[in-house]
């Protein structure tokens, strides 16, 4: 069992803690109905916030988007978190577990498991007016889930999912990589232009395991022990040229807008990108267990049990502590397993827009 706290921007009730003001002390999330708070994951959009956990996603936020999915309460509330209802009850469409989440800035996205229980069906739904419905040219508007069409490809699952502000990625079961969004600075391969149903994106040479996906770009990485890695799309704040020549040993990544993060098997942190709100890892940053970054600002849980944040925290998403805005050059600690009661500890940690979650097990 899970308890789950937000911190961060929180205009349209995105933190789900009931009421729409940003906080920068964790509050507790709200669900309206009884939720699995096993194993929570986050995928953040611009003013909606999706959290899957045991099969289930929540969501909380704008609804007018559609990126809620269909409201089912008629007493919903922007600032709680209720299930999603993907059509209109009573419907199977809503019964199969979901195994995979992701956000744009106006939509959402799931996968879930076929018949056979494999990772096969994907679906989106939202506004998407660069391709990011994966639906065609017509349709970019659909608070029903829609299925995406002839996708994955025959024999093959999806295993990794990521997105970012107008794109979205999937990685399949065999290595491949298909993309679909706004591609118009290369970020899903060539031709550069808007993609609105799933391209494979071409080139990449090794067998991918991860993606992740900056405002103008996506980080594709294969096996841990060769590190091989690749960055498709935009070199502004210099992504792709300041990166290294591969990433050995990684087990984790992230990226911000406009920054990328490699997490060693070691603790280490390795960064590179933007860096004028102090997004990049400061300095003597104690060892890692796992790391969430969001869209200008990254959060570390330490081996310790401490969730240190840093970069850009206006909202309050890097704790009450900024300067101009900014944790720039080193670190908050906005909770910590030592002042929790004996047997709960941080289990894990989440990012989005300008929003850090924390998730603290019993």
């Amino acid at each position: 069992m899970q308890v789950v706290y937000a911190i961060g921007s929180n205009g349209s009730g995105q933190l789900g803690i009931g009421h729409k003001e940003d906080v920068s002390v964790p509050k507790e999330v709200i669900f309206s109905t009884s939720a699995s708070t096993s194993k929570v994951k986050v995928a953040a959009g611009g003013n909606h916030t999706l959290l899957f956990s045991s099969g289930e996603v929540h969501c909380s936020g704008d609804p007018s988007s559609g990126a809620c999915g269909l409201i089912s309460d008629s007493d919903y509330s922007a600032s709680r978190f209720q299930k999603i209802c993907l059509s209109e009850e009573p419907s199977e469409l809503n019964k199969p577990p979901v195994v995979f989440c992701a956000a744009t800035w106006e939509a959402s996205f799931v996968v879930q498991k076929d018949e056979k229980g494999r990772a096969k069906k994907v679906y989106s739904f939202g506004i998407g007016n660069k391709g990011e419905l994966a639906q065609g040219e017509l349709l970019f508007r659909s608070s029903k889930a829609q299925l995406i069409k002839k996708f994955p490809p025959e024999g093959c699952e999806v295993v990794d999912l990521a997105a970012s502000v107008s794109h979205v990625v999937a990685v399949l079961d065999n290595g491949d990589v298909y993309g679909w969004g706004n591609g118009r600075k290369g970020q899903l391969g060539r031709p550069e232009k808007i993609v609105h149903s799933p391209r494979k994106i071409a080139g990449v040479d090794f067998k991918v395991l991860r993606a992740v996906c900056g405002r103008e770009f996506t980080y594709l990485v294969g096996e841990s022990e060769k590190g091989e890695h690749a960055i498709l799309g935009s070199d502004k704040w210099n992504v792709r040229s300041s990166a290294p020549a591969a990433v050995p040993g990684w087990k984790g990544v992230g990226a911000s807008w406009g920054s990328i993060f490699v997490l060693q098997e070691n603790g280490k942190l390795v960064s590179w990108g933007r860096e004028d709100h102090g997004q990049l890892a400061p300095p003597e940053l104690p060892s890692l267990s796992q790391i969430a970054i969001g869209s200008e600002h990254a959060l570390g849980l330490t081996t310790e049990g401490d969730v240190l944040a840093w970069g850009w925290g206006e909202h309050g998403n890097c704790g009450p502590n900024t300067t101009k805005g900014d944790v720039k050059g080193r670190w908050n600690v906005i909770a910590s397993s030592k002042y929790l009661p004996p047997g709960s500890n941080i289990s894990c940690i989440g990012a989005g827009c300008a929003t850090s979650w924390i998730f603290i097990s019993d």
